[in-house]
């Protein structure tokens, strides 16, 4: 029987007494009148009555059927009195009974285990005193045959379990490895397999919506379908797109200077078809974002490229978009011709030659400051590069204007 098992046995013992409980209650309620320990009968055969005399001396007469009742009730007392002593005993024993049983199979299981297989030695501690059942048997101070095996079956299982879920982990960490791979090998090559890379991240987006890794290089894809597409709502479509996957990536892990770099990156694709008002409030998220991501990888050329544009940007606004600013944000951006030149420089001292554009943007700041020796030298250098992106040819297109105004 299980500790269990015995106190129900013991609930149910006792909810079966409660019943009696309350007939006692009438009788200990009779008794404060008549002492049935004391009473006084006096038999008449004449007419079957009794005279019973009450704790006060009174006398009371019972007739007939009042007195068969005084009887059956003496009767019950002595039968609630007798089951009372009997769950008193049950009680004071089950706890006992348990110990017992024990007791026993432990007797059972040292028999068992006389043989060789099972013998057990004694501590040094132990020695001439009684041997008890080590912990590893189970409750009640037993074995049974198949425990060691079962256990070993167990741990076998379980540690199959965890080599199954590390492989899987593995394998997972693999593929978005080698998705991720993919995905940057792709960015660096030609449109056709920009395309096929912003696919292949397209078909494992809604699996890898949480891995920030992921979102940043799927927004950095929108920015590169971007600039291959000649569609302005198909431009718009993706700078949207892109502007919200990278806003995700940002919000799961807001040290990410991927994810704020293309957030920026977004915003400025943005404000070439946003209303005036939207266009302000994206230059500012592009300077908050962009120097967030300064801040956390300072040795990223890209960004510092990106900082030049936005201040070049800036120094060119006319007065009235200056006041549409001010209205609209309270204070409207500021920078000047000399914070741009510094962005450029820097991004040539860090990658000489980074890019056709950045050769062309030196030669604008120099052109702006009148220093048009120094305009044409950067203008040559912007020749010797090759048109290979569309990026390249745009830069192009702005290297021959800048050259025909830098013309004697």
């Amino acid at each position: 029987m299980s500790h269990s098992e015995s106190k129900t046995l013991v609930l149910g013992v006792l909810a079966g007494a409660a019943g009696i409980s309350f007939a006692l209650l009438w009788w200990k309620g009779f008794r404060k009148q008549v002492n049935v320990q004391h009473l006084l009968r006096r038999w008449s055969s004449a007419n079957n009555s009794a005279v019973v005399q009450d704790n006060h001396g009174a006398s009371v007469v019972l007739h007939g059927r009042q007195l068969q009742i005084l009887e059956k009730i003496g009767n019950l007392l002595e039968s609630v009195e007798e089951l009372k002593e009997d769950v008193k005993y049950l009680k004071d024993t089950i706890p006992k009974l348990e110990k017992q049983i024990r007791d026993e199979l432990r007797g059972k299981n040292e028999h068992k285990k006389a043989s060789p297989q099972h013998k057990r030695k004694k501590t040094e501690s132990t020695k001439g005193e009684e041997e008890y059942p080590s912990s590893e048997e189970g409750e009640g101070g037993y074995l049974t045959a198949h425990t060691d095996t079962e256990t070993e079956s167990e741990g076998e299982q379980a540690s199959q379990l965890r080599t199954k879920r590390t492989g899987a982990a593995e394998e997972e960490v693999a593929r978005l490895r080698e998705i991720l791979d993919k995905a940057d090998k792709s960015h660096a090559g030609c449109e056709a397999e920009k395309q096929e890379g912003f696919k292949m991240l397209l078909d494992n987006k809604d699996k890898r919506e949480d891995c920030v890794e992921f979102l940043w290089r799927l927004a950095r894809a929108y920015g590169d379908m971007y600039f291959i597409s000649n569609d302005n709502e198909e431009k718009k479509t993706y700078a949207a797109e892109g502007k919200c996957v990278a806003g995700k990536a940002v919000d799961l892990n807001n040290s990410s200077a991927e994810s704020h770099r293309w957030f920026a990156i977004m915003c400025g694709y943005m404000s070439e078809f946003d209303t005036v008002q939207n266009k302000i409030k994206n230059g500012y998220l592009f300077k908050e974002h962009l120097d967030k991501a300064i801040e956390l990888s300072p040795q990223d050329p890209l960004q510092y490229y990106l900082l030049g544009r936005w201040c070049y940007a800036v120094s060119q606004l006319s007065w009235i978009e200056r006041k549409v600013a001010a209205t609209l944000f309270g204070n409207p951006p500021t920078s000047t011709i000399e914070e741009a030149l510094h962005n450029f420089l820097k991004v040539e001292e860090m990658h000489p030659g980074y890019s056709k554009y950045n050769y062309v943007f030196l030669a604008k700041c120099y052109k702006d400051l009148g220093q048009k020796a120094t305009a044409l030298k950067y203008c040559k250098n912007a020749l010797a590069i090759a048109s290979i992106t569309k990026e390249d040819s745009d830069a192009q297109k702005d290297l021959e204007v800048l050259m025909a105004s830098l013309s004697p």
